[in-house]
């Protein structure tokens, strides 16, 4: 993939390395000279001293060719509209801005802009951290709003099936793990001893679940 990063800050920066050893092209664009040099001396990508709102400097980076951008600049407003120009304008089909004020998030998602709000997920990451369970978030998507847990199935699930613990719009098994293998389940699938259950639920809805698993 050929991705473009509008800034380069400790994400932007980051998130350059992370793409680089996964072999992807990348260029990042930084207003700040310096700001490049957080890079680390093993980036192998592009580098362009320029802003993200300047349309010379974007198609510099290649914008015309990226099958990606991510606009992480310390701007709410400039993310959101390098964003928006990305989409709508040189039709890069995967776009994502970053935004330090959650508020916004769901204004700017009626824009269609993906939005990635660090702040929020960081929250809802610490609470798990801080809080005792038996639940083990793996994963949050979005602005934490849906989350992957992991947990082994209790005594009580075994025999039962997915169908019993799913909870339409709130709570769904979507893969178990058996015997070192991993499979998607039907609603049929009938839970056995060992069993590593990976359910995708609303993050306001894991008291329920962990009310259905006689966990709480």
């Amino acid at each position: 993939m050929r991705c473009i990063i509008i800034g380069c800050g400790r994400m932007g920066a980051g998130l350059a390395q992370v793409l680089g050893s996964y072999g992807h092209v990348i260029t990042v664009v930084d207003k700040d000279a310096g700001a490049i040099e957080r890079l680390e001396a093993s980036f192998k990508g592009r580098t362009l001293v320029g802003t993200g709102l300047n349309r010379k400097v974007l198609l510099q980076a290649g914008i015309e060719r990226a099958d990606g951008l991510a606009a992480v600049t310390n701007s709410d407003e400039a993310n959101v509209v390098i964003a928006r120009v990305a989409k709508l304008f040189f039709h890069v089909p995967r776009v994502v801005a970053r935004l330090y004020d959650p508020r916004k998030a769901e204004i700017y998602r009626k824009l269609g802009v993906q939005i990635v709000a660090p702040d929020s997920w960081a929250v809802h990451r610490l609470a798990d951290l801080l809080s005792y369970s038996q639940l083990d978030t793996v994963l949050s998507l979005g602005n934490g709003e849906v989350e992957m847990v992991d947990v082994e199935a209790p005594a009580l699930l075994v025999g039962r099936k997915v169908r019993e613990i799913t909870v339409s719009g709130e709570v769904q098994v979507v893969a178990v793990s058996r015997r070192g293998k991993t499979f998607l389940p039907t609603s049929e699938t009938a839970f056995q001893k060992d069993d590593v259950l990976h359910i995708a639920l609303l993050a306001a809805s894991s008291e329920r679940l962990k009310g259905i698993l006689a966990l709480a």
